[in-house]
């Protein structure tokens, strides 16, 4: 029987990925600090525009991405040749050792295990096609959440990592990082799933996460901003395959006692609400949907439930690039890279890459 869905790997029982190029973790980690020094030579030298091509991707642990699944993405990397690279659900933990204050920037490597982990994570970008980058990371205490961000080294953004824009505070599990050019502020994030019932962990954490997402949007209209990542909401019945099925369902029987937030985590009518009211507030635009008014059953959706049981083939879109609506006539292309319920183009993660492509500007003709 064919294989529908691959179920997520425990990390560390994957084989190491095979590069070549980096002899021994010394030389690795030094390969990849010198890469990523922002103010390096290279990076002044040939900093001629701002990016245009931008790729976002949840990514179900990097880590495990790096060991199973790392020809077929750094293809897609080739083949789109991003200018800037956002991923969420990185999974890694913060360096810090047990009982003391975590750094949310640096990879944990105190034990064994984590010395290995960071040692293939570090071969993997220290090599083509990631070795044109500067990164950074925001990182959760534990595997849980954490993003990262990968801008090609003729960029030299402004990073901070939180909503509040202090480039020392990182949001709570490493959920945000802001990078700001010159002309416009890009935004990663991943938001935190609205979960199936009224308590701090779920329905109010992400009320309060919405109200700061406006908050933010309305204090930052100076610029442009392109809002990329995992948002776990889908806007429109148009952006899930089976409005009815992910309306009326429920966890274990449990009915929210507000009727709006009956359904499933992502499309509850109050996550819905609230997500439109930041986009019309904010001025901003749904880039996927500005070029594709029309659902796509096969190709118009980022994510895909486990194929085994009711949600075999329930799919939903909530991965986006929501831009500036002064941004709308440069939108030249914006695509997901994955399609159908056996997950193709989705590098081995339940979210397929989603890709952004704005049109150059006089000012921003020279290539990197």
């Amino acid at each position: 029987m064919k294989r529908f869905f691959k179920p997520v790997e425990k990390e560390g029982s994957s084989k190491k990925p095979t590069i070549h190029s980096v002899n021994n973790a010394e030389e690795t980690t030094q390969k990849a600090s010198d890469n990523n020094t922002n103010n390096n030579d290279e990076g002044l030298t040939k900093n001629k525009k701002e990016p245009t091509k931008f790729l976002t991707w949840n990514a179900n642990s990097f880590l495990l991405r790096v060991k199973n699944n790392w020809p077929e993405f750094t293809k897609l990397l080739q083949e789109s040749d991003p200018d800037v690279i956002a991923i969420q659900e990185v999974r890694l933990p913060a360096a810090g050792a047990k009982g003391n204050p975590k750094n949310p920037r640096e990879l944990k490597d105190d034990t064994s295990s984590s010395r290995e982990e960071k040692q293939i994570l570090m071969r993997a970008i220290s090599n083509s096609p990631l070795k044109d980058y500067n990164f950074w990371w925001s990182l959760s205490d534990t595997k849980y959440a954490g993003t990262a961000l990968f801008v090609k080294k003729c960029f030299n953004p402004k990073v901070s990592f939180s909503l509040n824009q202090t480039g020392s505070k990182h949001e709570p599990d490493g959920r945000v990082i802001l990078a700001e050019f010159e002309s416009f502020r890009l935004l990663n994030t991943y938001v935190p799933n609205n979960g199936w019932k009224d308590e701090e962990t779920s329905f109010q954490r992400r009320r309060k996460w919405d109200q700061r997402m406006l908050d933010f949007v309305l204090q930052n209209l100076d610029k442009p901003l392109i809002w990329c990542g995992d948002l776990n909401v889908s806007h429109e019945e148009t952006d899930v395959s089976h409005p009815e099925f992910f309306s009326s369902a429920k966890l274990n029987g449990y009915t929210p006692p507000n009727k709006e937030d009956c359904g499933q985590p992502g499309f509850t009518l109050s996550e819905r609400k609230r997500f439109g009211a930041i986009l019309k507030q904010g001025k901003l635009l749904d880039a996927y949907r500005v070029l594709h008014e029309d659902k796509d059953m096969e190709r118009g959706f980022s994510w895909s439930g486990n194929p085994v049981g009711k949600y075999r083939g329930k799919r939903m879109r909530i991965d986006y690039f929501i831009v500036s609506e002064t941004l709308k006539d440069r939108i030249v292309a914006c695509e997901m890279h994955g399609q159908g319920i056996e997950l193709q183009g989705f590098c081995g993660s339940d979210h397929c890459p989603v890709s952004l492509k704005l049109s150059e500007t006089d000012s921003n003709s020279d290539q990197c």
